[in-house]
């Protein structure tokens, strides 16, 4: 079952349980083993075991989270959480406790996709105040990315989008300019607006054009950060080569290297400064309405769509 987002309350904790307890209000994030170099090295983003615990399924390398009494596995740890439902079994290590004053519908998208452009920024991309930030695509992750870089004090601050009701959000949420991604010239367009190129970037839209386009917006030194990329996940991908591959950084992001105890509760504390103001991205639909939900985020009526249960939220 997935659902890689989610906040609610606890009901019931297992006997080794130390850190929670029934009651306790909670954001549930990615999953992560805690014994690897990587997470002892304070990177749990990049778990050795990350694909199997997040990805796959699995409690642990190699063990299913759930059995039926025939033996046959269950598929109810997606992201460690599963939460497209109304109970989902959690680990001590992808729950963060949140504070009375924060709602779940806004807590929710702050565990993936919140932290991950917001994450990238802080942590990955060698952003710095005064230096110019390139964002591709102002969706959620997009979105998140520009009120950490306002937050930095990046400048300029340019998004590149397609869909002019969101270049307009992006403008309001703090790019100093939004470029139609549709213009053949967005590049020279960012080189022109940076004086010659972007210090970091990063590309949320994953297609062969963006890629190269983002690549080539950053000047020699640079960094590009990138979500996914064209293709098959596990196919080679064309690079422009040259200059670009001896001078140029390529981050791939994955939850915006985030130690999600310590960087959580930052992004809650920025949120209610009013620096991060996620609301502005949410729509909420009861959960019956998934099929809605997923259809209007595939059309782009929706930036970050939350599915509600009941009156909990």
């Amino acid at each position: 079952m997935f659902g890689h987002e989610g906040a609610g309350v606890v009901v019931e904790t297992g006997s080794a349980v130390t850190k929670f307890q029934k009651g306790d209000r909670v954001i549930a994030t990615f999953g992560s083993c805690g014994a690897c170099a990587n997470c002892q090295g304070g990177h749990p983003a990049y778990c050795f075991d990350g694909i199997a615990l997040n990805i796959e399924g699995m409690r642990a390398a190699g063990r299913p989270a759930l059995t039926r009494p025939d033996g046959s596995e269950v598929s109810g740890a997606f992201f460690q959480q599963s939460s497209f439902a109304t109970h989902a079994i959690a680990t001590e290590r992808n729950l963060v406790r949140i504070p009375d004053g924060l709602d779940m519908v806004t807590a929710a998208p702050l565990g993936c996709g919140i932290q991950t452009g917001a994450g990238a920024v802080f942590n990955q991309l060698g952003a710095k105040e005064g230096r110019p930030l390139l964002v591709i695509g102002a969706g959620a992750v997009g979105l998140a990315a520009i009120m950490a870089g306002r937050i930095i004090g990046c400048d300029p601050i340019v998004a590149v989008e397609l869909m002019p009701a969101r270049r307009e959000l992006a403008l309001a949420l703090g790019a100093t300019q939004a470029l139609d991604g549709a213009e053949s010239d967005w590049v020279a367009q960012v080189r022109s607006i940076t004086q010659g190129g972007a210090s970091a970037a990063l590309d949320t839209a994953g297609t062969q054009a963006t890629f190269e386009g983002s690549l080539a917006a950053i000047h020699s030194g640079g960094t590009l950060g990138v979500l996914t990329l064209p293709g098959p996940f596990d196919a080679p991908i064309s690079h422009p080569g040259g200059l670009d591959f001896m001078t140029k950084t390529i981050v791939g992001v994955i939850e915006g290297d985030a130690v999600p105890q310590t960087f959580l509760p930052l992004l809650i504390a920025h949120h209610a400064a009013g620096d991060l103001p996620v609301d502005r991205l949410i729509r909420t639909y009861p959960f019956e309405k998934i099929s809605e939900a997923f259809a209007d985020a595939a059309a782009g009526r929706t930036i970050k769509p939350v599915l509600t249960f009941g009156d909990e939220c």
